[in-house]
């Protein structure tokens, strides 16, 4: 087989990439270890920045983010149980705001819309494996059953996630990591209830962090922070909505709606950075290269800058000959992607208990929160990064 460009992954990334280029005349298969089944099953973030929602548009698949997501303009932050103070996002943003919608519906959205328009997604392929990536003709082979099959491109989009082979087909002495282990993970309960608040709450405690999210006015998302050598079976929803409504105001908990878990799981805490972005003819996005701890709903997002980058640098290179770019596509990329690790890093730092806290740093905290609601100029930094800093 041969195409313009091969994606490996057929998750929201690699989905949305083919989608555009497919729309500019541009051909791209997408590879895809698992089943479509099993990408929609997985429960990920919820709330899309404004320039996300504007790529989603701009792929037509934007249709039912429109009918069915929320628009938020602001969300609460708690602290210890007794204040809650509202983040007017609308206000200190200039007039953006969010949209609360999840990923998986995000990506049914976008599965919908290559299968409309014959887009080549081939799931369950076994052994990719990257070649010649330094040549003018770099090619991708996998196993089908007992087959090897070969696709020919001009380029490879490495979409495949953290664990995915694309990075690491990038020579070592190429590649430099930096990574940041937090020492806890977050415990999250799917429900079909009411959400407890028609904003996100997040909760600083000296239990641990929490936040009340939501995925629609009958579907909510809880979380709270655990330590890392929990699990799941350790959770029954009894206790974790006991200890949630530990950590939220009073008025808050006394009206939370509790149910059965729809889905539950701990994911660990990690920032992450890869260097370069770039090798050869690979080009990497998303999880591939980048991961935030959930606070502050950056990972996803972080993964549409890199295909808003990519993309028009892929359009400039077919269409008019112009590999700029392509050729500042990494620097591009990674400088939007360590602003949004320092939010992100900044937002879990105030908002999360640390074990072994010493009382200055526990003070610190306090100051930082208290300096953010006195500050316009502090409020518009957090609201300015939440929405999403401009690609």
């Amino acid at each position: 087989m041969k195409t313009q460009v091969c994606i490996i992954g057929g998750g929201p990334s690699g989905l949305l990439i083919s989608q555009l280029l497919h729309l500019q005349g541009i051909d791209s298969v997408v590879l895809e270890r698992h089943s479509r089944e099993y990408v929609l099953a997985r429960i990920r973030a919820g709330v899309l920045e404004h320039g996300f929602a504007d790529l989603m548009r701009e792929a037509k698949c934007g249709e039912r983010m429109e009918r069915e997501g929320e628009i938020h303009e602001g969300f609460f932050i708690s602290d210890a149980g007794v204040t809650k103070r509202r983040v007017d996002l609308k206000k200190y943003s200039g007039g953006n705001s969010v949209i609360v919608y999840g990923q998986t519906e995000l990506t049914r959205d976008l599965y919908d819309a290559r299968a409309n328009m014959g887009g080549k997604v081939i799931h369950n392929v076994e052994d990719v494996k990257l070649h010649d990536l330094k040549s003018g003709a770099p090619y991708v082979t996998y196993r089908d059953g007992d087959e090897i099959k070969r696709i020919d491109c001009d380029y490879v989009v490495g979409a495949d996630g953290f664990h995915g082979v694309s990075r690491k087909s990038i020579p070592k002495d190429v590649l430099k990591e930096y990574e940041k282990i937090y020492p806890f993970g977050w415990l999250g309960v799917l429900s079909r209830t009411k959400p407890v608040s028609p904003e996100l709450i997040y909760a600083r405690h000296e239990r641990g962090f929490a936040l009340c999210s939501l995925r629609s006015q009958v579907l909510s998302r809880y979380y709270i922070q655990v330590p890392l050598t929990d699990k799941e079976e350790d959770w029954s929803d009894e206790a974790f909505w006991e200890e949630l409504k530990k950590r939220l105001p009073a008025e808050d908990a006394a009206k939370m709606q509790t149910g059965p878990s729809i889905e539950k799981s701990i994911a660990p805490l990690r920032s992450f950075v890869a260097e370069p972005m770039r090798y050869g003819n690979l080009f990497l996005a998303g999880d591939s290269a980048h991961i935030v701890p959930p606070t502050g709903a950056r990972g996803l997002n972080s993964a549409a800058s890199d295909i808003y980058y990519l993309y028009h640098a892929m359009v400039a290179h077919y269409k008019k000959g112009d590999d700029r770019g392509l050729d500042g596509y990494s620097a591009k990329a990674l400088a939007r992607v360590w602003k949004a690790q320092r939010f992100s890093w900044w937002m879990t730092t105030l908002l999360h208990t640390f074990p072994d806290t010493i009382p200055y740093d526990r003070r610190l905290q306090d100051i930082d929160l208290d300096y953010l609601f006195s500050s316009d100029a502090a409020m518009a930094s957090l609201a300015e990064n939440y929405v999403g800093l401009p690609f």
